[in-house]
C-alpha cells in the first residue's frame, strides 16, 4: 500500500471517525496532507516548505512499512554552535528560517545578544513549539492555531494521542504568541441551537486555510458552504435582530443577511435570492430569512449552496469563528 494512502487512512481513523463522518463527507481527510500544508505555508509566507515536501515526496513507498510518516519535526531539531562572524540573521538564512523562529526556540536570545559559543536549537521548518494540555485532540489544537488537523497529525509523527509538546508549522513566534494550548469550548448557553437549512446538508466548503480550486493559491474561508437546491428556505440558527439584509457589494454573491445575537455573536447567510426579512426586524430561531438563490453558473438547481458564518464581537471587529464550535450538527472538522 502506498505510504501516503496509509497516512490518509490513519488520519481518517484518528481525526474523522470519532466525529462520525463518512469518508465521502470529510473534506479534512480527503484533501491531501501535502496540499493542506502547502496552503498553510504559502499563506504565512514561510520560505522553506519546499524542503519538507521534498522529503515527503521522496519517501520510498516500501522502505519501511512501519514508518508511514516523516520523523516528527521536534525529533529533527538540530544543534548549532555559534562561531565568530555569525549573526542571528545569517544563521537563520543558512537554515532557511526566519529569525523569529530561532528566537522562539532559544529563549536566551530574547534576553541578550547572540554570543560566540551559544548552542542554538534549530527546527527543520518555521513554526513554534507548543505545550498541549492533557486530553486535547488534534482537532482542538488545529482549530486554536487555524491549521489543518491532518497537517499537525503528519508533521508530529502520525500518533493517535497528541503529545504533550508538539510542533506547529507556519506560525511565526512573537512576544505573547500562545505556546500553550488548552481545551476550551464556547459557552453552551449561547442560543445558537438551530440549523441554517430545513434539513442537514452536505458540506462543500469548510472553515479555515485550504487550497483553492486550482490548487496553486491558498485561501482562508471565514465560513462554510452547504449544498442546497435553489429556493431552499434559509433559517436563522438563533434569535436576534437583523443588522443587514440586501445585496453584497460585489453583486456576484447574491443577497446577504446578517443577524446579531446575544453574547456578542453574529451569524451571516450569503448567496441568498429573495429575502424575507428587513433591517431592524427581530427574528426567532428557525425564522425564514430568505431562500438560496439559483447561481448563474449552476447547471441545475442542485448546484446551488448557502454560505454561512459565525462571528464574535471584539476590539478588532467581528472576528470569524469555526461554526462547528457553536453548532456541532454542522459536522465539520
Amino acid at each position: 500500500m502506498p505510504v501516503r494512502q496509509s497516512i490518509h487512512q490513519q488520519c481518517f481513523k484518528i481525526v474523522c471517525q470519532p466525529m462520525g463522518l463518512a469518508i465521502a463527507a470529510s473534506s479534512l481527510c480527503l484533501s491531501t496532507v501535502q496540499s493542506a500544508a502547502v496552503a498553510l505555508e504559502l499563506s504565512l509566507s514561510s520560505p522553506n516548505y519546499a524542503s519538507y515536501t521534498k522529503q515527503v515526496s521522496e519517501t520510498p513507498e516500501e522502505a519501511d512499512g512501519s514508518q508511514l510518516c516523516p520523523t516528527p519535526a521536534l525529533a529533527r531539531v538540530q544543534q548549532h554552535t555559534v562561531v565568530a562572524g555569525e549573526t542571528l540573521d545569517t544563521i537563520a538564512q543558512n537554515y532557511r528560517l526566519i529569525p523569529a523562529t530561532l528566537l522562539g526556540f532559544n529563549p536566551v536570545l530574547r534576553e541578550r545578544p547572540i554570543q560566540v559559543g551559544d548552542r542554538l536549537s534549530i527546527p527543520p521548518f518555521n513554526g513554534i513549539r507548543v505545550q498541549v494540555s492533557a486530553g486535547q485532540t488534534w482537532l482542538q489544537v488545529a482549530e486554536a492555531y487555524r491549521i489543518g488537523a491532518d497537517v499537525l497529525f503528519e508533521i508530529n509523527g502520525c500518533v493517535a494521542t497528541v503529545p504533550s509538546i508538539i510542533f506547529v508549522p507556519g506560525v511565526n513566534w512573537f512576544p505573547g504568541v500562545a505556546t500553550t494550548s488548552t481545551a476550551t469550548a464556547p459557552p453552551t448557553d449561547h442560543g445558537l441551537n438551530g440549523y441554517p437549512l430545513p434539513e442537514r446538508a452536505p458540506l462543500i466548503l469548510s472553515y479555515g486555510w485550504q487550497p483553492s480550486r486550482g490548487g496553486d493559491q491558498p485561501i482562508f474561508s471565514s465560513g462554510i458552504a452547504l449544498s442546497a437546491m435553489a429556493n431552499t428556505p434559509v433559517l436563522s440558527v438563533g434569535g436576534g435582530v437583523v443588522a443587514f439584509a440586501g445585496a453584497q457589494p460585489d453583486e456576484t454573491s447574491g443577497n446577504l443577511v446578517v443577524v446579531n445575537h446575544a453574547q456578542g455573536l453574529q451569524t451571516r447567510y450569503a448567496n441568498l435570492g429573495e429575502l424575507s426579512v428587513s433591517v431592524g426586524q427581530r427574528v426567532s430561531q428557525g425564522a425564514q430569512l430568505g431562500v438560496v438563490r439559483q447561481t448563474d453558473s449552476a447547471a441545475s438547481a442542485a448546484a446551488s449552496s448557502l454560505y454561512f458564518e459565525v462571528r464574535t464581537n471584539s476590539d478588532l471587529g467581528w472576528v470569524a469563528q469555526n461554526p462547528q464550535r457553536y453548532i456541532p450538527e454542522l459536522g465539520l472538522r
